[in-house]
């Protein structure tokens, strides 16, 4: 242990602790910029610079070690006249139209300046000009990036993609897609992790609310019949953009938000989920069933992000992915289909609109493959995606107060969801939910709803054995790329071997995702999984087989799960596109 004293406070550490992290465990405050513990921790925008008794200059706190009788001021005249200098530096390289920036108010370059009572630069403001696509879902703005490395080392570190990379030296040094790539033509994931760990605006996801209202006008729209689905995670996230508890900000009342901004419909991505189980599930079986026809293990294919990264990083395991689509394009193929027919009008004339924690789904809504295969036309199956911060925005901008809104209830026949389907949002979800109902399936009585609990948790890779009838299934588990590719590296060594994989490409699954809500500096999924498993306990239904929409939907249309119609619309051909894609 070291003994030193902070602001003349003492305090007793752990060999081997940071200033930073000393003076936090005592309440004291320094203020930092580039700073991610355990990722980023290289003092680039030294705004938590110090002042030490016995050295000349000043040091960075977030890595300096602490010493045995160490003296530190962290607000001294001299700190705080060097700290203002600084951050009117970055600001002087930075496009400040603050007002027009999607992280106005939730932005620590702000804060920063805010706090520090930065009420004019006398340095003149000079930023780099933004040269990008318009059309891929991630968007950066060169003249925001403030060359703090946070993205170039999340992508490094903990997706292992290396994107990211510095670009030029000197005063024209800034941060851009590795080896002189556009970005479209990259094995960026789209895992939006970047987005998330980003302290300021120089990285963001596409806008398409504008996108919306550009071609269809008014949501009110006679012409067009809005259809909107709610994905799982979101609802244990949307409440944290309006200061509301994950208690009060329940799906329901988000239903009652989206309605009073004029969608038609409002349904819940669980049901498809749900529908999912019901194909992967059946997959499943059928592939253990005829295992010499196959290779193994059979990953899930649910994460657009884990389908992009295997496609760049390991094409030649592609026909490993479960042929299911994701629950959002599956809810999209039935509203233009099974939907559109129950309501009697052209299917070309519904429009869908998904509200997803996640990025990579806007290109996933793009792909090739994600039509109705010709049934009706060719159309798109999803039509939009917004993230759960677009939501969130227009929700802002259409006025309304969230907090005195009631419950309401989703729309029918696609709007109930079972606990099995609420839990997809965490990592380990889909898989906890396709055994439940493959059990079922294979045993004829259900399992106890908690039975598979083992393939829950936070850590990166998991694995979990079950016996399933007579076979015991192999599982494993795994959120963030990384870890990812971590695994594979393990299969293909031999060191391990599975039946069935989940994979999730955010820490934490989708309640992690990179459309989720930021809050600088802290990880949420933990929590916000919390919220759906939570969830998942309190319904009534907690077996997708026993989803009663979906149980009528397979008896009034496509009959049984992996039947020729559920092919047609509810599978895809992940070899029909070709990484890297980069849309339209």
């Amino acid at each position: 242990m070291v003994n030193l004293t902070i602001n003349k406070q003492h305090v007793c550490v752990p060999e081997g602790t940071t200033i930073l992290e000393a003076a936090r465990q005592i309440g004291i405050k320094i203020p930092t910029l580039c700073y991610l513990k355990d990722i980023n921790e290289i003092g680039a925008c030294r705004v938590c610079i110090v002042e030490v008794a016995g050295i000349s200059r000043l040091v960075t706190s977030c890595n300096t070690l602490v010493t045995e009788g160490m003296e530190v001021i962290t607000n001294s005249a001299r700190v705080r006249e060097a700290r203002k200098t600084n951050v009117e530096l970055i600001l002087s390289q930075h496009h400040t139209e603050c007002p027009t920036c999607v992280r106005s108010g939730n932005c620590s370059l702000q804060k920063i300046a805010n706090d520090l009572n930065l009420v004019s630069n006398e340095y003149p403001i000079r930023y780099a000009k933004t040269k990008w696509t318009s059309t891929f879902p991630l968007v950066r703005d060169a003249g925001k990036c403030i060359k703090c490395m946070r993205c170039v080392q999340i992508c490094d570190k903990v997706q292992s993609l290396n994107v990211w990379d510095i670009s030029n030296t000197g005063s024209r040094t800034t941060v851009d897609v590795s080896m002189g790539r556009e970005i479209k033509m990259s094995d960026c994931s789209l895992c939006g992790q970047c987005i998330t760990h980003c302290p300021t605006g120089a990285l963001q996801e596409r806008d398409d609310v504008s996108r919306i209202f550009d071609i269809h006008g008014d949501l009110s729209n006679p012409d067009k019949i809005t259809v909107v689905q709610i994905a799982p995670a979101v609802r244990a996230a949307w409440g944290e953009e309006f200061g509301l508890s994950r208690d009060f900000a329940t799906d329901k009342r988000m239903v009652a938000a989206l309605r009073r901004m004029g969608f038609d419909y409002i349904f819940d991505t669980t049901f498809s989920a749900d529908l999912t189980i019901m194909e992967e599930g059946s997959e499943l079986l059928e592939r253990l069933n005829h295992r010499e026809d196959y290779k193994w293990p059979m990953f899930t294919s649910c994460c657009p992000g884990w389908v992009r990264f295997l496609k760049s990083q390991y094409p030649d395991m592609t026909d490993q992915l479960s042929t299911a689509k994701s629950p959002q394009q599956m809810f999209g193929a039935v509203t233009k289909s099974y939907f559109a027919a129950r309501l009697g009008v052209d299917p070309d004339s519904v429009t869908c609109i998904s509200i997803m924690p996640c990025v990579a789904k806007k290109q996933e809504a793009d792909l090739p493959t994600m039509y109705d295969n010709g049934i009706n036309g060719g159309i798109k199956d999803v039509d939009y995606v917004l993230t759960t911060r677009e939501i969130c925005r227009l929700i802002k901008a259409e006025q309304i107060d969230v907090a005195s809104l009631p419950e309401e209830e989703f729309d029918s026949p696609l709007g109930e969801g079972s606990g099995a389907g609420v839990i997809f949002g965490a990592t380990g979800g889909v898989m906890e939910a396709a055994l439940r109902t493959s059990y079922s399936i294979v045993t004829g009585k259900n399992p106890k709803p908690d039975a598979f609990s083992n393939v829950r948790g936070m850590d990166g890779w998991k694995e979990a054995e079950f016996k399933l009838g007579g076979t015991i299934l192999k599982t494993a588990v795994a959120s963030g790329l990384g870890n990812t590719r971590k695994l594979i590296t393990a299969l293909q060594k031999g060191e391990v071997s599975y039946d069935f994989v989940e994979i999730m490409a955010c820490p934490g699954g989708c309640a992690g995702g990179g459309g989720q809500p930021i809050h600088d500096g802290q990880e949420l999924a933990e929590q916000r999984s919390s919220k759906l498993y939570a969830m998942d306990q309190k319904n009534a239904v907690r077996f997708s087989h026993e989803n009663e929409e979906v149980k009528e939907l397979y008896k009034n249309y496509f009959g049984k799960p992996g039947s020729h119609l559920a092919h047609k619309l509810l599978h895809t051909d992940h070899n029909g596109w070709d990484m890297p894609f980069g849309g339209k």
